[in-house]
């Protein structure tokens, strides 16, 4: 699968994660997904299960950074580099 397929991937699971006062109008991918309010916090453990169940990255190992998971962008790299 290429970025532009997990990009439309993430994207559709993250319409069902956003805060509902938030349309999902993501312009730039690095956007930070928290500071523009599309989603809380805790939202960052729904993208974490996500992540572990469509692409088997294991959290229980690396350690969750958060920086990973604050933007499209970060999202993306991170499961290029784990799913090569």
């Amino acid at each position: 699968m290429n970025r532009a397929a997990h990009k439309a991937k993430l994207i559709q699971f993250l319409q069902t994660i956003r805060r509902p006062d938030r349309p999902l109008d993501i312009t730039d991918e690095h956007q930070g997904l928290i500071t523009s309010g599309l989603i809380d916090s805790l939202a960052v453990l729904e993208i974490v299960g996500y992540l572990e169940q469509e692409y088997g990255i294991d959290f229980s190992e690396r350690g969750i950074d958060p920086g990973q998971l604050n933007s499209i962008a970060h999202i993306l790299d991170l499961i290029e580099r784990e799913t090569r």
